[in-house]
């Protein structure tokens, strides 16, 4: 017993209780946090934010960690985290504001910009600090990283202060943010009297999902005597588009396949890849489409996807390899992170990428050596660009700026220098031949245990005063954290339906992703058979995590 004792509340003798009894409280906080974020009641549960309320607990009945190690595994749990965050909605960030993404990123700002307005008017009316409003707007949306932004502004502002009212806000808003963002589509839904039926047919048509194909695949017969013996090079000084000739076939002669030197003659016929928007211009230069079944046709020709795990491949364009000349196939597609690009002269490749390589099978042997296809390669995690990129944030976090009108000079601290460099290093890091590709697996395990150690750090350092807080008052705080959650969905959600014309099922996946909600994301897909609130949801993530990460440091250091 006095064993345990000494493991559980420490030792005056020993350095905060000593390094045993420092992981033994957080192994346990961390792993009933996680056991109690999986229990459901009417299916809702916390997540991962059960670690949050153990450590609450813990800290409350005084099981307590030196607080120089909790606030390093805080810092570094909040690092870890939003790097790997960043790293993942880096490619996609720019990406979303494609055509068909920029009206529901639009949507999306909308609902952050009236969540902030909102928490202003609420710090103004009641009085609370605006660290405490600060934490109850950032359970109020169930945004980790917004919190954690909070506490490192707080902290740089006060030469290293603490503030734990704002974790003490942030749990308290945190389940009814849940509940709220659930009980607010519904009442949309029975306010704008959805047909079930017809929201359920528009959104399976995917004319709802916003899903937009990034190829097209075209059987052109050449109808165009003034293309009569060019090449396919010529070809594509006319068009001043990108395209591939995946195969050609003669009148009366077996498909081949085509390279830049290919001459075109009336009656050929071509499988050509492009984008969607320059289909319609590919097929009227060059003839018109036509049925063809080229798989049929094509009885020695086969078409495979190869995975690229060779790292020196990593940042090449696709124009450098020569894989024509070497290997004697024809790639058309690359499939990066699920979506596929036109085979483009210039386009770079990337560790991990997919490319459909199309010719006899010897030849696409030869392609598989030359591009790695090996899975195992892939298993290998790149640790160089990880560090180097956490060293970057934190420097980028360091750095001091001024606004004008703001008199303290800013920083973006521990958790937006990290988020940014993660961001730019996803996106551009292979432009510059820097490997960044790490596996889904090793991305969420990354994430899952810097959010472990944050959360636990966070709950264990204010369980101290989170009753005494609560029963002084603090419980007036959910309802507070009510009006931030609903009133801005609430109110997207009618400009969305009434302005912009978004289909029901697509405009919750949109609010859910602009308050980061995976529960409401959660809720909203089981309303509908279809991808349209998951797709809705993806598109305004990456931008709406940055946003919030973002707006929460702002409010600290304007108003704190």
């Amino acid at each position: 017993m006095d064993l345990l004792e000494t493991l559980l509340w420490g030792s005056p003798s020993l350095w905060g209780g000593g390094v045993a009894h420092s992981v033994l409280i957080l192994a346990l906080t961390i792993t009933l946090g996680i056991a109690l974020g999986k229990v459901r009641i009417a299916g809702i549960s916390l997540g991962v934010t059960g670690i949050l309320f153990v450590g609450i607990l813990f800290g409350h009945l005084g099981l307590e960690v030196n607080k120089h190690l909790l606030q390093f595994l805080r810092e570094l749990g909040l690092i870890l985290f939003v790097y790997s965050i960043g790293l993942q909605v880096g490619p996609g960030l720019f990406a979303s504001f494609r055509e068909g993404g920029v009206t529901l990123n639009k949507l999306a700002a909308l609902v952050i910009l009236l969540g902030v307005a909102t928490t202003v008017a609420l710090y103004h009316i009641t009085g609370l600090p605006i660290t405490t409003m600060t934490g109850i707007m950032s359970g109020a949306v169930t945004n980790t990283p917004g919190l954690g932004a909070a506490q490192q502004a707080y902290g740089d502002l006060h030469a290293g202060a603490n503030a734990p009212d704002i974790a003490s806000g942030y749990a308290v808003a945190y389940p009814l943010g849940v509940i709220g963002a659930i009980l607010t589509f519904i009442a949309l839904r029975l306010l704008l009297r959805i047909d079930s039926r017809r929201e359920e047919e528009s959104a399976s048509s995917g004319s709802e999902s916003q899903k937009e194909p990034t190829t097209r695949a075209l059987s052109i017969e050449v109808a165009n005597e003034a293309i009569e013996g060019k090449t396919v090079a010529d070809l594509r000084h006319l068009l001043l588009r990108d395209f591939v000739v995946s195969r050609i076939r003669r009148p009366g002669g077996e498909p081949e396949l085509a390279d830049a030197s290919t001459a075109l003659h009336c009656g050929d016929r071509m499988l050509v890849v492009t984008a969607p928007k320059d289909a319609e211009a590919v097929a009227t230069l060059i003839g018109h489409e036509v049925q063809t079944d080229w798989q049929a046709a094509a009885s020695k020709m086969i078409s495979r996807r190869i995975l690229i795990t060779r790292p020196e491949l990593n940042g090449k364009r696709l124009a450098e390899l020569r894989v024509r000349s070497l290997c004697g196939v024809t790639i058309t597609r690359v499939n990066r992170a699920g979506i596929d690009l036109v085979a483009a002269a210039d386009l770079q490749l990337q560790l991990g990428d997919k490319v459909t390589v199309v010719g006899h099978e010897l030849s696409v042997a030869h392609a598989e050596r030359l591009f790695g296809n090996s899975l195992k390669r892939l298993d290998h995690p790149n640790l160089i660009p990880l560090f180097l990129g956490i060293a970057l944030g934190v420097v980028l976090g360091s750095l001091s700026f001024r606004i004008p009108g703001i008199p303290q000079p800013v920083k973006l601290g521990l958790a937006g220098g990290p988020l940014i460099v993660a961001i730019l290093i996803g996106r551009f890091g292979p432009h510059c031949k820097l490997v960044t590709y790490t596996t889904m697996s090793a991305n969420l395990m990354l994430r899952e245990i810097g959010i472990s150690f944050f959360l636990a750090g966070v709950g264990l350092g204010a369980g101290a005063d989170f009753v005494p807080t609560l029963l002084s008052g603090g419980y007036v705080w959910i309802a507070y954290g009510a009006l931030i959650t609903v009133i801005p969905l609430f109110a997207a959600g009618l400009v969305g339906r009434f302005r912009y014309k978004i289909g029901y099922h697509t405009l919750t996946g949109v609010l859910a992703g602009a308050s980061t909600n995976p529960p409401a994301l959660a809720f909203a897909s089981e309303q509908t058979a279809s991808d349209a609130p998951s797709v809705g949801y993806a598109t305004v993530y990456p931008l709406a995590m940055f946003l919030r990460v973002v707006a929460a440091q702002l409010l600290i250091i304007l108003f704190a």
